[in-house]
């Protein structure tokens, strides 16, 4: 009998607790997220936030400054703003920019949050072509591009701005950019860059993967685009120049042909060569999509850039978008074995190869540029110049311009596509040397001196830019570890 009494006090003991757990020991139970009604085209990130808490104190992240130290080539802003000088960094720039805003003041980009708030502190050179510049950094553009049409872009910067909401008019990439407020599927907002561009290479945005609309929002504005002007400069439209290119293969050759082909969109005159040259800018998605090995291993932008993370009970994409190696390189470890320390020694080996190349190539551009004003000079002296031989020069040089300025307009310093962009600074190098070359030619036999190298009268160009100050310190921290680079 006592070995029965003491079965049933274990088991009242035991069933005594089972009945306390729920009361004492066990977790609490889930809050359920109340329900949230987006209303159709409500731009407000606060009224998604409701619905969306954790995505929401993510994306809030994107204005704060990003870990420092992390990058050796995108090192972001302080927390007094500061950020980089790229002409500071690459002089070449501010000889081959000259005649522009890109030639005033061309800084590194200081994040999703920041977009609008660039535009307003930068140099006003730089918002001449009007509210177009507003085409991928507010959520307002599409809304004012279907309501203007003509007027949206050509009407002055801050004109259009003054038309968006005081509270939202320095918001730079809101949620309604990229989701669908009824489900939050991805969407493509800017029907009249984007759609068009892929309709332009043959391919139905309504066929595209999950995935790839995952890289495909992001290609609404990492890509390059160009401006078309009427006869007295003003705005009338923006494009991205993928008319002669294939999904998986935009490349630099064939954007360099749509450029050519179009008139419209040479918005500027180069001051040292005197020529109307058109621009390319952060090529982003051109570069990654180009058949490198990670666009070809099906990954998306998303799976680099917001991975996965957790945030509470939940696990969502990390909206505080950034290199990955400002979080440690946590987005590569989920697929690469090694460790992030080796991982990220592969990252600055292929940056420093690239930023080599980059300031080869570059001066090597800058020499021929430098050359041509030579050639002109000569000609104005009543010097005979070769004319085959200068539009030789000529098709070769707008070769090597366009493709140095690619590489270097591009946010990876040649992460995103290795190979292409060793390629791209290579061939730039050679039509750059080509130039060089035929204006050597052309300048001997009209009887003219060219100097064995070229003085690039760099500090000329940089101290030009008019008296605002320097942001950040100037001078790229490259070493070159060949000692190539002292011959250029």
């Amino acid at each position: 009998m006592r070995g029965k009494n003491k079965f049933w006090l274990v088991a009242i003991v035991v069933f005594s607790a089972y009945l306390a757990a729920p009361y004492g020991c066990a977790p609490e139970k889930k809050e359920l997220v109340k329900t949230v009604v987006i209303p159709d085209n409500e731009v407000d990130p606060d009224t998604w936030g409701k619905a969306y808490p954790e995505e929401f104190e993510s994306w809030k992240k994107t204005a704060e400054p990003e870990p420092a130290g992390k990058s050796k080539y995108k090192r972001g802003f302080d927390a007094d703003h500061i950020t980089r000088d790229k002409l500071a960094e690459y002089p070449y720039m501010a000889l081959l920019f000259n005649g522009w805003g890109f030639g005033v003041e061309y800084n590194e980009p200081k994040g999703h949050a920041n977009m609008v708030r660039d535009q307003l502190e930068i140099d006003a050179s730089r918002l001449k072509a009007g509210g177009v510049c507003l085409t991928c950094k507010t959520p307002y553009a599409p809304r004012f591009e279907k309501e203007m049409g003509l007027e949206y872009y050509k009407l002055p910067y801050k004109d259009v701005l003054a038309m968006i909401p005081e509270k939202n008019k320095e918001l730079g990439v809101a949620c309604i950019d990229c989701h669908d407020n009824k489900d939050m599927t991805l969407k493509i907002s800017r029907g009249f860059t984007l759609t068009k561009a892929l309709t332009a290479m043959g391919v139905d945005q309504t066929k595209l993967t999950r995935q790839e609309l995952r890289s495909a929002v992001c290609a609404q504005c990492h890509v390059t685009y160009n401006i078309s002007k009427d006869k007295d400069m003003n705005s009338t439209g923006v494009y991205f120049p993928w008319q002669k290119s294939k999904w998986g293969a935009i490349a630099i050759e064939d954007i360099i042909k749509q450029i050519q082909s179009d008139d419209s969109v040479k918005e500027w005159k180069q001051t040292v060569t005197g020529f109307k040259m058109a621009f390319i800018r952060h090529p982003e998605f051109e570069m990654f999509s180009n058949n490198s090995v990670h666009f070809k291993a099906g990954v998306a932008c998303a799976d680099c850039h917001m991975p996965y993370t957790k945030a509470g009970l939940h696990k969502i994409s990390d909206h505080r978008v950034m290199s990955p190696l400002k979080s440690d390189l946590r987005a590569c470890t989920q697929c690469h074995a090694e460790s992030a320390e080796w991982l990220r020694q592969q990252v600055v080996a292929i940056q420093d190869r690239t930023a080599s190349l980059l300031l080869r190539a570059g001066n090597a551009t800058a020499a021929a540029a430098k050359l041509f004003e030579t050639a002109h000079k000569a000609k104005d002296a009543g010097k005979q110049i070769d004319e085959a031989l200068y539009t030789r020069a000529k098709e070769f040089y707008d070769q090597a311009f366009y493709r140095s300025l690619f590489v270097g307009a591009e946010n990876s310093m040649g992460f995103h596509n290795p190979t292409e962009a060793m390629r791209v600074l290579g061939d730039s190098i050679a039509f750059a040397e080509g130039a060089q070359g035929y204006l050597r030619q052309a300048l001997a036999k009209a009887g003219v001196d060219a100097p064995l190298k070229v003085d690039l009268e760099l500090g000329k160009y940089l101290e030009g830019r008019g008296t605002k100050k320097l942001m950040g310190d100037p001078g790229l921290e490259f070493k070159d570890p060949t000692g190539v680079q002292d011959y250029f």
